[in-house]
Parts: structure tokens; sequence; C-alpha cells
């Protein structure tokens, strides 16, 4: 049922300009599971600010669950407080900047949560994935160019609800009504795609597709394993079936996901739990792969992913574990074996000629990610789900903003 977005039960009207929508509003990390008790995020009334010059204001549609959402909640890579987080959405656009001119209102468009400003060293060599401005701007909670769009209404009888600005998480709090983002962190696209599909092109097709074709730039009829199958594992999985890997191996730690591996293209399936995991991949592949992705988030995933590598292969890590982790690595096999270890940050993309690329390459059926897809639910029973997205029950879940 359609409903006034401007009008709530306290904190008077919203500032002029303002639009006043619910967001999911995180004031504390670390709280005890399950979630669906602790309610770490809390659904609040939050008035979001016109776009700047530069910006754009946008409807959100649909927004992915991602384990970096899940990260930030349970305090494994802190932001400032209270935030409203979300990074992985599909929206349209509805309130231009100032010269703001690329863009319509009525658009559809992807976030990207790694802005990029175009001009600094990193932007200027075509890798913008390592912009400079946009990760200070991610790290301050900010837009890029240093400006907070958002405002908690208050209400200190409900949850402990305070007035006051709220951070932004990665650029783009998704998990609201509406959103003000920097431009550089929107990327048009086919507006026949329906909005939960378009989401899981700003985070888990971008990064899990982009470490295979861009980072690793594996070549056709090579060998490659995947180490943890999330949204961006299995994004992996399908990016490697679409270089023709000759044997494709997946490695989770729930047969169920497994299953669906082998659906999309898997050529052999391996638990993690299993002790003998890495001589079965080495005996399953004459010896390990070309290339081996870890897409888990921590260190023994990147252990297991760098030993199935066969000689004069590559790896890749692209699950961003805790900040604190370490990996104690023996050193002489970089150099014995001539191996690659590289990293990947948003695969590594130009996300504005990525993302139209890879929903391309979806739609002609190379990259079937609509399998990823596991349910769609309310922006209301997302605590709920974020106890699903920890035990991997579901790869990923989008919620539509419009569902009631």
């Amino acid at each position: 049922m359609e409903r006034d977005l401007n009008q709530a039960s306290h904190g008077g009207p919203p500032a002029p300009g303002s639009v006043r929508v619910r967001a999911a509003v995180l004031r504390e990390m670390g709280l005890s599971m399950p979630y669906a008790q602790s309610k770490p995020l809390a659904i609040e009334w939050v008035d979001v600010a016109p776009p700047g010059p530069g910006e754009v204001q946008v409807k959100v549609r649909a927004a992915g669950l991602c384990h970096s959402d899940l990260s930030a909640i349970n305090g494994d890579r802190p932001w400032a407080m209270p935030i409203v987080i979300g990074h992985e959405a599909a929206a349209e656009v509805v309130a231009l900047g100032a010269g703001v001119s690329d863009l319509a209102i009525g658009d559809h468009v992807v976030l990207i949560f790694r802005a990029n400003c175009g001009s600094c060293p990193s932007c200027a060599v075509g890798r913008p994935a390592l912009c400079g401005p946009g990760g200070e701007a991610n790290a301050s909670g900010t837009i890029l160019g240093g400006y907070r769009r958002l405002r908690a209404v208050g209400n200190p009888g409900i949850n402990g609800e305070q007035a006051g600005p709220l951070y932004h998480h990665l650029g783009c709090s998704a998990f609201a009504e509406m959103a003000t983002v920097s431009r550089r962190s929107c990327v048009k696209i086919d507006p026949s795609l329906s909005w939960e599909e378009a989401a899981l092109f700003g985070c888990a097709v971008l990064t899990g597709a982009g470490a295979v074709f861009n980072t690793a730039k594996m070549e056709a009829g090579t060998s490659a394993a995947v180490v943890g199958l999330g949204g961006v594992g299995f994004s992996s999985l399908m990016a490697a079936a679409a270089c023709s890997a000759r044997s494709l191996v997946a490695v989770d730690m729930l047969p169920a996901k497994l299953d669906l591996a082998r659906e999309l293209g898997a050529s052999h399936t391996f638990l993690a739990s299993d002790p003998d995991v890495i001589a079965k991949v080495k005996e399953a592949t004459g010896g390990g792969v070309d290339y081996a992705f870890e897409m888990a988030g921590n260190v023994r995933a990147l252990e297991l992913a760098y030993r199935i590598t066969a000689r004069g292969g590559t790896t890749v890590t692209a699950g961003l574990p805790n900040p604190a982790a370490k990996w104690e690595l023996q050193a002489v096999s970089l150099i014995a074996e001539e191996r690659t270890l590289k990293g990947s940050y948003v695969g590594s993309c130009v996300p504005s000629r990525d993302v139209p690329r890879f929903v391309s390459m979806y739609q002609a059926g190379r990259l079937p990610v609509n399998r990823m897809l596991s349910e769609r639910i309310r922006l209301e029973d997302i605590n709920e789900a974020l106890d699903r997205l920890h035990t991997g029950q579901s790869i990923r879940q989008v919620i539509m903003m419009d569902q009631a």
C-alpha cells in the first residue's frame, strides 16, 4: 500500500528538501547471536538530504545481503557509529545534483561500493578500485567528498533511537528506501533487468567475476578452484566456467552449496571440513589448479587455496578477513615454484565498463547469476536474514524495498 514517506509519528517534519524514509540503522557492533533476538539493526525514520553538486538521489529498489554487511555487524570490520549499512543495490534515479548531466531521472543504476574520483594516481592508470579519495571516504563513513547526507529523526522511547547525523556504509547505505550518493557511486544499467537481479551486480558479481576476468586474467582451458561459495564465490565459479575451464573445483563447508556448484559447472566438489581435502584436490587435478580463488574471508580458506594451487599457478584472494588476521606463508614456495599471490578488491574492475559487460554476459546465458538468488525479503525481516547469512543457509537474500 502506498504511503507518504515524509510522514512519521515523531520528530516533526523533515528539513527542507530532505525526504523521510525507513532505514536499517546499526548503533552497536558485536551484539550476540541470534540476531533475530538481539536485533542489531533497528528500522528507524531517517531524513535523507537532497543531492549536492556531483551527487544523485536514488530510490533503492532492491538490496542484497553480503558478508561485508555481516562483518560490520559482528565487529570484524569496525565502522563509525551509528551507521546505515548496505552496499549492494539497484536503484532508480529520482533527483540530480548540480553538474550531473550524464544521468536522467528515472534511470536504473547499480550502486558501487568504492566510488572513484577519476583523477587520483590509481584512477589515472585505470585502477579505480584503489582510488585514494574513494577509500578515504569509505573509511570515514562518508560519501565521496567527505559529506554525510543522513540524519536520524530519533525517538529515545523506541530502542534508544537518538536524533543526529548518521554515517554512510561504503558510500551507499543501501538498506534504506532512499539514498543520496556520489555520482561516482552509480553505474547506469539496462532497465529490462529485474531489480533483484540487478542488485547482485553491485558487489557479488563485480567482485567475484572480476577476480577471474580482471585480477587473474584466467585463460581458456586452464583449471581453477573456488574456496568459499557465497555470492562472490559463486560469481567466481560461473566466471571460471565461462572461461571454459578444463577442470573446475568447488570447495565449501555445506553440501547443498556443492550441489548447486555442480549444476553451475563444477567438475569436482569437496567439503572444506574433509581433513584430506588438499590431497584430494591435487589428485583430482593432477597436482593442483592453475588458478585458486579464496572467497570465504578467513585465513584457513586462504591457506587451503594456496596449497591447492599448482606450481607456477596463481592464488587470488578477495574474501576480506578480519584486519587483525595474519597468515604465515612459506616464502620459498613463491620463488622455487614460481607462484603468484594476488589480492583482488572490487574485482579489479572499472565499474562503468564491467557492470554492463557482466550484465550482457548474464543476458546471453554465460553468467547465470539469478541462480544465486535465494529469497526476497522485507526490510523488516533483515535481522532474521542475517542469521541465515551467517549460517550459510542462503547464498543471496535480496531486500525488496517496495515489498510490504
